[in-house]
C-alpha cells in the first residue's frame, strides 16, 4: 500500500512538471506570436538560466524572440533618423539593444540538451550608440538656447524644460560644453522664490511669541524642487508669490466652571448572620454545621466634581498672491482649537462604593487655569503643521510662475 502511495506521487510531480513545461513553452510563444519580444526574452532567460539540461523549445523560443526584437528595434531607428526631433528617442533604441544583449551573454554558448545551439546576431551597439548620443546632446543643446531666451524673459517652464534637458545631455556626456554652467543659471531661473508672512486682522492682539512659534517651522522644511521660501523680504531677491497666513478671529474663552454632585452606591457583603429555627436554636445542615447566611449591606459615596475649561480659538486664511500684480491665487481657511480642561473630585464616605469611573477621578485638586498668552502660544503650535502641510500640498500646484 505504501509503495503504491510514492508511485502515484511520483506520476503526479512528473505530469506536473511536464505541464508546467509545456505552459512556459507556450506562454514563450504566445509572447512572440503578439509582439511582445522582451518580455518573451526575459520569460525563457529565466527559464535557461542555471539550467544544464536545456530544452530545445526554450533555446529556440530564445533565439526567435531575440532575433525579431534585435530587427523590431533596428527598423524603428531607420524610421526615427527620418524625423527631427528623434534624437534621444533613437538613443533609447540602442540601448535597450545593448540591455537586451547584454542579457543573453551570460547564456552563450546557448546549447539546448539535445545539440542545438541558438545563433544570435548582435548589433555592434557601441559606436551607434555614441554617435547617437552625440546628436541627441546636439539637438537637445540647440533646444536649451531657445528656452534659455525664453528663461529669462520670465519663463520658469522653460527654465525648467531647459533643466531637464541639460540634464539629459550631462547623462551622455560629463562636461559637455557649458552645460554645467548652464544648469546652474536654468536652475535659478526656474526657482519660485515664496514670501511667507503672517498678518493679524483680527481685532486682537496676538503676542510676538505666536508669530515667532509659527514661523518656527523653518523655510528648510518647506523648500522643496522648485520652491524657494524665504521669511524676509529681501532687496536683492525678486518675489513670485506671496503666501500670508491672514488671521481673522481671535477668541479666547472667559474660565469655566462647572460643579456636580452625584452619589456611587454598591451592595457588598459583610459578614454573615445564623439561621434559628422556631425555637431560637442554631439550625443545623444534613453535617450537622451551622447554617449561615450572608450578610448584604448598601455602602454609599457621595462625590463632589469639578470640572474647569478653558479655550482659545485662533482663525484665518492661508492666501496666495501672485506677486507681480497682487492677484489672489487661492485662499484656504485655517482654524485651530486649544483648549484646557481638567476634572477635580474627591468623595465622602465609603470608599468602596465608587465606580471604576470615579476612582479615576477621584482625589484629584484643580488647576490653575492658563493665561491667554499660554493657551494662545499653544494653538500656534497645532497651527505649524497644519499650515505647513497646507503649503506643501497647494504650493507646489500654486508656485509655477509664467
Amino acid at each position: 500500500m505504501v509503495v503504491f502511495k510514492k508511485s502515484s506521487n511520483l506520476i503526479f510531480l512528473v505530469l506536473l512538471a511536464f505541464a508546467l513545461f509545456v505552459s512556459s513553452c507556450a506562454r514563450t510563444q504566445k509572447l512572440v506570436e503578439q509582439g511582445r519580444y522582451d518580455e518573451a526574452i526575459e520569460l525563457a532567460t529565466k527559464k535557461l538560466s542555471g539550467k544544464k539540461r536545456k530544452k530545445v523549445k526554450h533555446v529556440k523560443a530564445l533565439e526567435e524572440a531575440f532575433a525579431k526584437a534585435t530587427q523590431q528595434d533596428m527598423q524603428r531607428i531607420a524610421k526615427l533618423e527620418d524625423r527631427p526631433g528623434s534624437e534621444v528617442r533613437i538613443v533609447n533604441v540602442y540601448r535597450n539593444i545593448r540591455k537586451r544583449q547584454e542579457s543573453i551573454v551570460p547564456l552563450l554558448p546557448l546549447l539546448s540538451v539535445k545539440g542545438y545551439q541558438a545563433e544570435f546576431q548582435f548589433v555592434k551597439v557601441d559606436e551607434l550608440e555614441t554617435s547617437a548620443m552625440k546628436n541627441a546632446a546636439k539637438a537637445l543643446y540647440e533646444k536649451v538656447q531657445y528656452q534659455m531666451i525664453d528663461a529669462e524673459n520670465g519663463d520658469k517652464l522653460a527654465a525648467r524644460g531647459a533643466f531637464h534637458n541639460l540634464d539629459k545631455i550631462e547623462s551622455y556626456f560629463r562636461n559637455y560644453m557649458d552645460v554645467n554652467e548652464l544648469k546652474s543659471k536654468a536652475y535659478e531661473l526656474g526657482m519660485t522664490h515664496i514670501l511667507f508672512e503672517m498678518r493679524n486682522n483680527a481685532q486682537v492682539v496676538l503676542p510676538q511669541k505666536f508669530e515667532n512659534e509659527v514661523l518656527r517651522m523653518g523655510v528648510d522644511e518647506l523648500n522643496s524642487g522648485w520652491n524657494q521660501f524665504h521669511l524676509l523680504e529681501s532687496a536683492n531677491q525678486t518675489i513670485d508669490l506671496n503666501v500670508i497666513m491672514n488671521i481673522t478671529q481671535i477668541d479666547v474663552s472667559p474660565e469655566r466652571i462647572k460643579e456636580k454632585e452625584y452619589v456611587d452606591s454598591k451592595e457588598i457583603e459583610d459578614g454573615y448572620d445564623y439561621v434559628f429555627d422556631s425555637n431560637g436554636n442554631v439550625m443545623k445542615d444534613t453535617l450537622g454545621n451551622d447554617i449561615k447566611v450572608t450578610r448584604k449591606v448598601l455602602i454609599q459615596a457621595r462625590v463632589f466634581e469639578i470640572f474647569q475649561s478653558k479655550a482659545a480659538i485662533v482663525s484665518g486664511y492661508l492666501e496666495y498672491f501672485d506677486a507681480r500684480n497682487d492677484d489672489l491665487i487661492r485662499s484656504t481657511p485655517i482654524s485651530v482649537e486649544s483648549v484646557f480642561e481638567n476634572y477635580a473630585s474627591h468623595f465622602r464616605g465609603d470608599r468602596r462604593a465608587l465606580s471604576v469611573f470615579s476612582i479615576g477621578r477621584c482625589d484629584t485638586r484643580p488647576l490653575p487655569f492658563p493665561l491667554d498668552e499660554e493657551l494662545l502660544l499653544q494653538a500656534a503650535e497645532e497651527m505649524k503643521p497644519i499650515v505647513r502641510e497646507e503649503i506643501l500640498y497647494s504650493g507646489a500646484n500654486l508656485a509655477v510662475m509664467k
